[in-house]
Order: structure tokens, then sequence, then C-alpha cells
């Protein structure tokens, strides 16, 4: 059943292409806000289109400037609910500060869960998602919270390029223990082989390589994990690949933060692709193996399903 005023999709000012792909997707246009920031740095936002009792979806990445972001949608939900929407969906293709999830030391925050308070009590009635860093951040939340994966985009591109290659000797890498369950399910739909790079965090920036966990000798590898940030993982996970004799290397991700060295990294590591999504935009950190898919149709397709009360599980299958 849709709600009783119809709907109606915003967005911010993080992925405006993004946004404008979803709309198209939908077959309808961008609601009319203005987002802009006063000379002093602080944001102020104007809806101008009617909202009352129209169901209300605002989409916008937290991917940096991180702060403005994350402060342009909680502006929009009070906004928003002041304005007497119906429903207030907050759409966030690349959730930030998901990696600091858990007190891993003394006196720090659990940055996550704060964010999570935030959007809650901003005026927001659920949220939509997509690859969180940790999956258990969906319970930081007291509002309903649709968590949707890339892996369906990914998997279709990796499942012609198999064909492409007419070859079977394909292995799917996770770069660390902790994303062997994603490399696993990658590996079990291709009908290919699953290795794992042993490595242990030196800093935040630095990572040691230990060993290779799994056969990638003479095969076509292909490097799965959630998010590139300074790209020292995914670079350290190639490199170990080639070690082992590993031929063509590929990798996939879903959020391409790429901040730092990233993009240099990237440029000069043995990869044939580096492929990810649209979560997060990519001008200006361009390189030749890069390649760009959308996730504006699995989003669209969500937001219509939430809008007329149907289920998304089912977009999981």
């Amino acid at each position: 059943m849709a709600r009783s005023k119809g709907l109606k999709v915003f967005a911010g000012n993080s992925n405006p292409a993004l946004a404008k792909a979803i709309c198209d997707a939908l077959e309808m246009p961008l609601g009319n806000a203005r987002i802009e920031k006063f000379p002093d740095g602080e944001i102020d936002v104007k809806i101008y289109d009617d909202v009352r009792g129209v169901d209300c979806f605002f989409i916008q990445s937290t991917c940096p400037p991180v702060n403005d972001n994350l402060i342009e949608m909680l502006l929009f939900g009070d906004a928003a609910r002041r304005a007497s929407a119906e429903r207030i969906t907050a759409v966030i293709p690349y959730y930030g500060y998901a990696r600091k999830d858990r007190k891993d030391e003394g006196r720090v925050p659990i940055s996550a869960k704060l964010v999570a308070n935030c959007i809650g009590v901003s005026g927001y009635d659920r949220v939509l998602t997509m690859d969180l860093h940790s999956a258990q951040i969906q319970g930081f939340f007291d509002i309903p919270v649709d968590h949707l994966y890339a892996a369906p985009v990914l998997f279709e591109y990796f499942r012609d390029l198999k064909k492409r290659l007419e070859t079977r000797n394909i292995t799917i890498v996770a770069p660390d223990v902790g994303r062997s369950k994603v490399a696993r399910g990658y590996a079990k739909r291709l009908n290919a082989g699953l290795a794992i790079v042993d490595k242990r965090r030196v800093s935040g920036e630095e990572t040691e390589f230990l060993d290779m966990i799994g056969n990638v000798e003479g095969q076509v590898c292909v490097i799965i994990d959630d998010m590139i940030a300074t790209g020292g993982s995914i670079v350290d996970a190639a490199k170990a690949c080639k070690k082992f004799g590993a031929g063509e290397i590929y990798v996939a991700c879903t959020h391409p933060v790429m901040c730092g060295p990233a993009v240099e990294r990237l440029s000069n590591a043995p990869l044939q692709e580096c492929v990810v999504c649209d979560t997060i935009p990519t001008q200006g950190k361009e390189f030749p193996q890069l390649k760009v898919l959308s996730v504006a149709g699995l989003l669209a397709e969500a937001i219509k399903r939430i809008h007329f009360s149907e289920s998304v599980s089912l977009l999981f299958k």
C-alpha cells in the first residue's frame, strides 16, 4: 500500500550523480530543496516542495567531507519532520564512521552508534543503506534498517568476466580473515576457488603481509572488500597474489573512499581492473584500471518496495 500523498526523493550534495540516476530509474524528478552554507560555514536547508503527508527519501552518502554530509542529512530530517512529512527515510549508500563500531581500547567513542543515534532523533523513520562495514551496526538503530548488498551488481560483472575470459581458473581472495565469509559467498556463486591473505595491521595506514591461505598459482584472482580507503590492504593483497604466482588480478569493492595515497597506490599496483560501485563519487580519483558500476537500479527498486510496503528481502535472491 502506497503512502497517502505519494513519493518524493531528495538529495544532499554528497553524490548528485547517483541521486539523479536513482530518480531516472524511478522515472520521477528529484525533489526541490536547497542545501547551502552560510559564510561562517554553517549549513542551511530549505525544502521548496510541499511534503505534508508525503513519503520522503533523502539520498546522502556520508563520504568526504564526512561531517558536512552528515550534518546536511540531519538537518534535512529535521526540516522534513517539521514540514509534516508522513515518513522520512535516510538513503545512505555509504555509511561513514562505521569502522568505529566497538571499544577496541580504553577511553574511545563508539562513533557508529553515536551517528545512528543522531540519525534516529533528527526525524528519520527508517534507514536504507548498503554494505555496512560491520553488519551489526543495524542493531545500533532504534528505527528499521534495510541493509542492501552490492553483491548482485558485482557478481553479474564478474560472471560476465568469467565468460569473456573463458576460464574456470578463478579464485576469490579475501584481503584478510574478516572478509573470508563474504569472499566465500562470491566463490560459491561463481563456482570459484577461495584464498585468504593472512596479514596483521601495524597502524591505521599500514599492514604487514604474512602468508596466503589457499592456492592462487596460475589463477585469475578477484580480491573482494567492502571499501578502499588508503588502498594499503588491497595493494598488499594484490602483491601477495602476485608473489604466489597469480595470473591476472582484479579488485572488487563497494565503496571507493580512496583517500590519501590510494589512487597512486592502486594505479601502480599489479591490477587488471579495480571495479567499484558509485556509492561514492570518483571524480578526480580516476586511474586507468578503474571501472565504476552503478547501484542506482538496486537502490531505486528498494525505494519503490519500501514505498509500496513490499518485501525488500526479495532483492537478496
